[in-house]
């Protein structure tokens, strides 16, 4: 299969790329910046682009001719949607139309749009699966809402297939953003000490790379979707208490430590409630489950960047 990955240089990204070319599929890195390399594989190619400028990209389309897109590419994060919104709009709203209007004139049938659980807003319940309604708060997640609507407007008036894969704060090697877990491992690998000043009640859903990207072939290769909305997540929520507490067990000695009351994102924005996503829906329908719970999960990346850490001539 030829399957254009746009942001196909990103966190997200880069890792479907590495996937679809390991199963021998041919992999189009679509990216602002495509990244740097030397390797020669006639199943990858990469495509220097923006999903904000339409015509550049229906070039890339009708010229390499994907058989479907993963639709990686966006401004992510709470805190980058408050501080422009109007850039993240553009961005993740009407780079996403860009990419439907592709492939609606190149005859293309199925997209991954990797959405977020930020577009239930606040959690009605500890666990909340796909019927949960869309109530988000902040631009990211309204964003993001818009795009997966938008979505079912093309399946009803072209005949394109949007699949939403709602993605909860994922992490693993690569990961760009200074927020938890990242933020833990990384100074209890360094020896520093770190303080988080609230959030040690906030119970919140992480995902490791390697389960999404799972999630997003399985979506990929499915026959026939009945859904156009599939939770992917570990299936539960851990407090960031416990979250330290387990990155403590992986890497003795760590200084790490939190205050009370609600997480912030960057220590300013308050997080909306959180809590599990329920993934039963994705089990049934594509028989795919998360293999890393967050103890497996923090285990591989803290060996991930052990790993790295002693290949560095630094």
């Amino acid at each position: 299969m030829r399957v254009l990955v746009t942001g196909g240089s990103g966190f997200l990204g880069a890792a479907v790329v590495r996937a679809l070319i390991e199963r021998g599929d041919t992999a189009i890195a679509f990216d602002t910046k495509p990244a740097a390399g030397t390797r020669s594989d006639e199943r990858l190619v990469r495509i220097a682009g923006d999903v904000t400028d339409p015509a550049g990209l229906m070039h890339s389309v009708l010229d390499h001719e994907p058989e479907a897109v993963i639709h990686c590419a966006a401004i992510v994060g709470v805190l980058s949607s408050l501080g422009n919104p109007a850039a993240v709009a553009r961005v993740n709203i009407e780079g996403s139309l860009n990419v439907f209007e592709a492939m609606r004139v190149a005859h293309l049938k199925r997209c991954i749009h990797i959405s977020s659980e930020e577009v239930y807003g606040a959690f009605r319940a500890e666990r909340v699966d796909e019927t949960h309604p869309l109530e988000p708060v902040l631009p990211y997640g309204i964003c993001k809402a818009a795009v997966e609507q938008f979505g079912r407007g093309y399946r009803e008036l072209h005949g394109l297939e949007i699949v939403n894969l709602r993605t909860s704060w994922v992490y693993g090697p690569g990961l760009p953003r200074d927020r938890i877990p990242k933020n833990l491992v990384d100074a209890a690998l360094a020896g520093r000490a770190l303080h988080i000043p609230s959030g040690a009640e906030s119970a919140i859903d992480h995902t490791y790379i390697e389960d999404v990207v799972a999630a997003i072939l399985k979506a990929l290769d499915h026959p026939r979707h009945r859904f156009d909305a599939y939770n992917i997540s570990s299936g539960t929520a851990v407090t960031v208490s416990e979250l330290i507490d387990v990155v403590r067990e992986l890497v003795p000695g760590a200084r790490l430590s939190v205050g009370p009351g609600t997480y912030r994102h960057g220590d300013r924005i308050e997080i909306v409630r959180k809590g599990a996503l329920d993934v039963g829906r994705a089990a049934a329908e594509l028989g795919w489950r998360p293999r890393f719970d967050i103890r497996a999960g923090l285990r591989a990346y803290v060996q991930a960047l052990r790993a790295q850490r002693a290949l560095s001539p630094n």
